[in-house]
């Protein structure tokens, strides 16, 4: 199993998860984080240091997220979303978006 990062991410993209990652298994889009499923090695370190709550044990992921678990292995493998290793400030409107739901269509890839 892997953990995914959800849409609760998307325009937010706090990083407190990166700094306690273990195996480095985070990559950084323009306005999303995801883990690549093939280096999380399911320690669950990252779940609480999310301050929205957008990350899930795949196994734990609520219904309306499950499509994230495709999105986060496709983003994860693209060759502009790299490895991100340390916390940096999150997006500056992100407290703005932090609340919202059904944010997939503002997801850049």
């Amino acid at each position: 199993m892997t953990h995914v990062v959800t849409e609760a991410c998307i325009r937010c993209k706090y990083t407190d998860c990166v700094d306690v990652c273990p195996v480095d298994c985070f990559r950084e889009g323009p306005n999303f984080l995801t883990i690549d499923p093939d280096e999380c090695i399911d320690c669950a370190v990252c779940i609480p240091e999310c301050p929205v709550s957008a990350i899930y044990a795949e196994e734990d992921l609520p219904k309306d997220q499950l499509h994230m678990t495709e999105i986060n292995a496709e983003l994860a493998k693209l060759p502009t979303w790299k490895s991100i290793t340390k916390r940096k400030a999150a997006l500056p409107d992100a407290e703005e978006w932090k609340d919202k739901t059904g944010k997939l269509d503002e997801l850049i890839r």
